[in-house]
């Protein structure tokens, strides 16, 4: 291209501006971390924080740049820093003293000396210009506000001296720029003198821009701003602007531009009034600006310490101070009006577009300026909250902030999912009319060198030449160089002397600006989105964001909204850049650990809303339970026997259900307001399936599941209401009843989001069955079988309970000292249901496993018996035809009452034992009878010959479904652990033991037997259990036969009892009846022995008149 008239300084200007801006970010980035790492004292480098080297370090900065290490004077430097490595030192502070050496060859080459015609129509050269203006005086602000710049050259300069001879040959030049720069902008307003023309001139070009950008909320809203249904007849219709890419603009930026240019051509604010009015609308706008992520510009202050010292500008400084009386009184309550109107301008715009997103095509502009409004006055509130200047706080405090994050987040979702829609709009657009009007303007010009017509030619063709096929293929659109070919297009016509002046040809330069935001629309939405909505300030502003957060949480109206935080840490990494990689692992971690925190928070906020109404419904259920119906039974019993009540003006008790009568639509209850709570905040949590952040991938429902699964398995534990100390604990039908109600809140929680609530029932249920849980805490079936063996039956065994089994219970005896609880309550057929319920086979299974240890004690200790009675028993086993040599054998037994008493404990446990099963059948029945009539069948039609391991097997299933087993499996684990010598001889001398030892119960007072219970108060009627189950357990155990021992048992016992029929002692055979009974109870029990067997030994007639003696007795003792 002939550019004869080019200086050339400004050729392959585009080019150096677009490379200088994201340098100067980069470099801005660097210099960014290397002060919040000198602010840091355990990120500053060690040589500064070294109390030894401490003297050596002031005596730097205090020579700095000078320091001469070969004077007598610096002798303090070698005492100081002999003892170190001066490589080390090099190696440390390389990064810092080149990051400066780099801001230094920056500063150099930092903008292009050019004289442009600025223009809205040459945006792209203006915004550029600008942007570099800025980026350059920021990055010089923040190297001034690095207090140990000097210390950290001076020191690395130092370490190269003494390690290579000589200073660094960049130490002169960098230190000179140091000392230059201690005051940046008073520095730099004498540099730019020479460029002030060029600057005031892009400047000026804003008054048509900022003004309108800069207006209040009711303006905003008479305008109608940001509606798409305020004129519905326009709907359709593409939204146009003669500068569309100043319409969505950051409002921050333009300040940033007025404020600092204006500081560095000062003098044009005496002599322009638009550039007057434009820096006074900014300094009334804001008290700080935003330099860079955290770091401020505390615009009055700064300006007015420089203007301060300038003749003749004590107008320009009376201007500052009214200018920042007004923005510390008006600002606040301004942009909080504004945000009260974006919020519901987002809102209406979000849902129009959420229902026609086609409108996405026409009106993309406005989701875009919506953006960029939304994101200036959240980053303007962000920025004074944290640097408030003035005592009322009101106007920094927007507790209604998320709401707007959200809409915002919302709009975002709308461009990233309708992505396709747009682009499909745009393609369209650019062929079919942007093509088309550009080369008619193109024809029309008057005059167009070549290069400029090639140029602009290639537009043309590039634009014709899309379809939309391109974007139902799939095809990856990239317009980056039409858009460099534009914008070098306006640096070469916006010089003087250009052929093709832009300023003179408006209407071109207008269409192009348009048609590079189509090609946008096609091909860079997600970089559009960043530019004008990224929000990563907010990982450099921590406490404020989680401030805002639980603000959020704390207000129901706003939790809704509470979502946009967890989002809002997808955007972070967007602030890193390629020349800082060192800081992507900081921000990443930076994002999870606040995203995790957020997402915790809200689940546990939703969990605590869920536990609330699960306490209530746990309440409402307690209301139903049987047992507060006495009281109104008792009123109505009382009503209808007209008999007068207790208590006069008694209250009448409230029925359950009463909550559920409105007489007001407008009264609204407590549980009302947390259902409430509750649909707002799960209407956050299931908004997003899952969200990104640094490649990894959180799903909020999942937090929920997990927060339900650890609270619902601490409240089941938590409802058992077990007291260690007093041994009490829920009854199993009242637990079952709150968890019952518990699990229906958790699965309508299903109404509110989208999770596996049943996953949850499995994960918290399965693991209560066990005897601990997956974090190693006692479950239910841990409780309950504890309560059961210590509580329970220890009171049987001392004889302060008994089981009855016409009512198939435990019930409490009358004795001196009442227990805290009644047995009854904890023992009956509907609490059995329900602990099985609750514990399921699993639990159930090992309060079985308990159960069977404890009576694989109580056996171990019946053997020892056996055995200090060996001798005696073998010969009483032979010898039971012989009545005065058994006698005689009998009174050498020892330890005859311990024998009985402790298979009585062994029968007691084996009878809980069975009550169990009996539940564990009934449940399982209602939940899969054909499952368990499968087990039974099987049961029942094992063939005799079957082998005896096969046959167990079957026996463990049919026990695992609650069926009574011939052999307990059980039971024949417990046991099969003891082996000792003669242990078959053992086992059969036990029966033996415990058949000659039954006559002795007819001596004791408490062995009556009672018709009404079906048993003995003592509980020796669960002999019958234990002698059939440990005989059937021991002797599968020893493979012997177990008919023939209990015949011989049979046989024993039978022996023994008829010999008390011959006593005459009233004592010794007080309760002979109520004994003789055991062998009838022994025999039914027994699926082994018959009765014509037990005819055989035992006269039937005896056991008749003892049934009727009983029956006789009871009624007498009744009478």
């Amino acid at each position: 291209m002939s550019r004869g008239v080019i200086q050339p300084s400004q050729q392959k200007l585009a080019e150096k501006l677009t490379i200088l801006n994201d340098r100067g970010i980069g470099m801005l980035t660097r210099v960014y971390n290397i002060k919040k790492a000198c602010g840091d004292p355990k990120a500053k480098p060690s040589y500064l924080v070294d109390k030894n080297l401490e003297s050596a370090v002031k005596f730097i900065v205090r020579k700095f740049p000078a320091v001469e290490t070969r004077n007598n004077n610096v002798s303090i430097l070698h005492v100081c820093l002999r003892h170190l490595d001066k490589s080390e030192i090099l190696k440390n502070l390389a990064l810092y003293y080149f990051t400066f050496v780099d801001v230094m060859e920056f500063k150099v080459g930092e903008y292009a000396r050019t004289h442009t015609h600025a223009h809205t129509v040459n945006f792209d050269l203006t915004k550029n210009y600008l942007d570099l203006v800025v980026t350059y005086t920021t990055l010089m602000i923040i190297l001034s506000r690095i207090e140990e710049r000097k210390a950290i050259i001076g020191l690395y300069n130092y370490a190269h001296e003494m390690t290579h001879g000589a200073s660094d040959r960049e130490y002169p030049r960098l230190g000179q720029m140091i000392v230059d720069y201690e005051n940046p902008l008073k520095k730099m307003m004498e540099e730019f003198v020479p460029h002030g023309k060029s600057l005031s001139d892009a400047l000026i070009s804003l008054q048509m821009v900022y003004p309108r950008r800069n207006l209040s909320a009711d303006q905003w809203r008479n305008a109608q701003l940001l509606s798409l249904i305020s004129a519905p007849s326009t709907m359709l219709n593409p939204a146009q602007s003669d500068t569309m890419p100043c319409e969505y603009l950051s409002l921050d930026t333009m300040e940033k531009w007025i404020v600092f240019g204006f500081i560095l051509c000062h003098a044009v604010l005496n002599s322009d009034a638009a550039a007057l009015s434009l820096w006074k609308l900014a300094l009334q706008s804001s008290t700080c600006l935003c330099l860079f992520r955290d770091e401020v510009f505390h615009i009055h202050k700064a300006a007015e310490d420089l203007f301060v010292n300038i003749r003749g500008y004590n107008k320009r400084i009376n201007d500052i101070r009214e200018c920042k009386e007004q923005a510390l009184s008006h600002a606040g309550s301004m942009h909080r009006e504004r945000r009260k109107f974006l919020r519901s301008a987002l809102k209406e715009l979000a849902t129009v577009l959420a229902d026609q997103p086609g409108l996405l095509g026409p009106k993309a502009l406005f989701v875009f300026m919506a953006l960029s409004f939304a994101r200036d006055e959240i980053i303007w509130l962000l920025r004074h909250a944290d640097n408030i200047q003035k005592k009322s706080t009101d106007d920094f405090i927007d507790k209604h902030i998320a709401e707007l994050i959200f809409y915002m987040e919302e709009l975002r979702a709308h461009v990233r999912k309708y992505g396709p829609v747009m682009q499909r709009y745009y393609v369209q657009y650019l062929s079919g009319f942007d093509a088309v009007v550009l080369n008619e303007l193109v024809q029309n010009l008057s005059v167009c060198p070549e290069d400029e017509s090639i140029i602009m030619s290639s537009f043309v063709n590039t634009m014709t030449s899309l379809s939309v096929k391109q974007v139902e293929d799939g095809e990856v659109f990239d317009f980056r160089g039409m858009r460099l070919d534009w914008f070098r297009l306006q640096a070469y016509t916006s010089v003087s002397k250009a052929s093709l002046g832009i300023a003179d040809h408006k209407e071109l330069g207008k269409m192009m600006n348009t048609i590079i935001f189509h090609t946008k629309m096609v091909d860079s939405l997600v970089e559009m989105l960043v530019e004008t909505s990224d929000l990563s300030i907010f990982c450099f502003y921590s406490r404020a964001f989680e401030k805002m957060f639980q603000q959020c949480l704390e207000l129901p109206s706003q939790s809704r909204h509470s979502i946009c935080f967890p989002l809002l840490c997808t955007h972070f990494m967007s602030c890193t850049h390629e020349l800082c990689p060192e800081e992507r692992h900081h921000i990443g971690d930076r994002s999870l650990s606040l995203c995790n925190m957020f997402l915790d928070e809200m689940a546990k906020q939703a969990r605590n809303l869920i536990t609330d109404i699960c306490t209530e419904q746990c309440t409402l259920s307690d209301q139903l339970l049987p047992k507060h119906c006495a009281k109104t039974i008792s009123q109505a019993v009382n009503k209808k026997s007209k008999k007068a009540t207790g208590k006069k003006g008694e209250p009448e008790r409230e029925k359950p259900g009463v909550e559920s009568m409105r007489k007001n639509r407008l009264l609204v209850t407590n549980l009302d307001k947390l259902h409430t709570a509750l649909s707002e905040l799960c209407f956050s949590i299931n908004y997003v399936p899952n969200l990104v952040v640094w490649e990894h991938t959180f799903t909020p429902r999942e937090y929920l599941t997990s927060h339900l699964e650890i609270r619902f398995t601490k409240s089941i534990v938590g409802m058992t209401m077990y007291n260690q100390a007093t041994q009490e604990i829920a009854k199993p039908s009242e637990l079952l009843t709150s968890v019952r109600a518990y699990m229906t809140v958790l699965q309508s929680i299903e109404n509110y989001v989208t999770i596996d609530i049943t996953r949850v029932f499995n994960n918290v249920l399965l693991q209560q069955t066990q005897h601990l849980d997956s974090h190693g805490e006692p479950t239910i079936t841990s409780l309950y079988t504890n309560w059961y063996l210590e509580t329970l039956l220890r009171q049987v065994s001392n004889g302060h309970i008994a089981y009855f089994p016409a009512m198939k219970a435990f019930v409490n005896l009358p004795t001196e000292n009442e227990l805290t609880f009644n047995a009854e309550e904890y023992s009956d057929i509907s609490e059995m249901r329900s602990l099985s319920e609750l514990l399921g086979p699993y639990g159930m299974k090992f309060l079985s496993e308990s159960l069977m240890w404890h009576i694989s004690s109580q056996v171990a200790e019946l053997k020892k018996l056996v055995v200090e009675n060996m001798d005696v028993l073998t010969q009483m086993r032979t010898s039971f035809d012989k009545p005065d040599h058994m006698a005689a054998l009998f009174k050498k037994l020892t330890s005859v009452d311990s024998v009985l008493k402790r298979m009585t404990i062994i029968g007691v446990i084996l009878s809980f034992r069975s009550l169990a099963q009996e539940a564990l059948r009934d449940v399982l029945s209602c939940h899969i009878p054909f499952l368990v009539s499968s087990v039974e069948d099987f049961k029942d039609h094992i063939p005799r010959e079957t082998d005896m391991k096969v046959a167990m097997n079957v026996y463990e299933l049919s026990s695992a479904a609650g069926l009574p087993c011939e052999i307990d499996p059980a039971l024949v684990v417990a046991l099969s652990s003891q082996k000792s010598e003669e242990e078959y001889k053992i086992a059969c001398l036990l029966m033996v033991f415990v058949a000659v030892s039954l006559p002795t119960l007819a001596s004791n007072v408490m062995s009556q037997y009672s018709p009404a219970i079906e048993g003995h108060c003592n509980n020796i009627h669960c002999l019958a259990k234990a002698i059939n189950q440990i005989a059937a357990a021991l002797f599968t155990i020893h493979k012997g036969s177990i008919e023939d021992r209990l015949k011989e048992f049979l046989a024993l016992a039978s022996s023994s009892l008829l010999k008390i029929g011959q006593e005459t002692d009233k004592m010794t055979t007080r309760n002979r009846e109520s004994v003789y009974l055991l062998l009838d109870m022994i025999v039914q029990e027994s699926p082994f022995l018959t009765m014509d067997l037990l005819e055989s030994c035992f006269p039937y007639v005896l056991l008749r008149n003892a049934y009727h003696a009983v029956y006789k007795q009871s009624i007498s003792a009744n009478a």
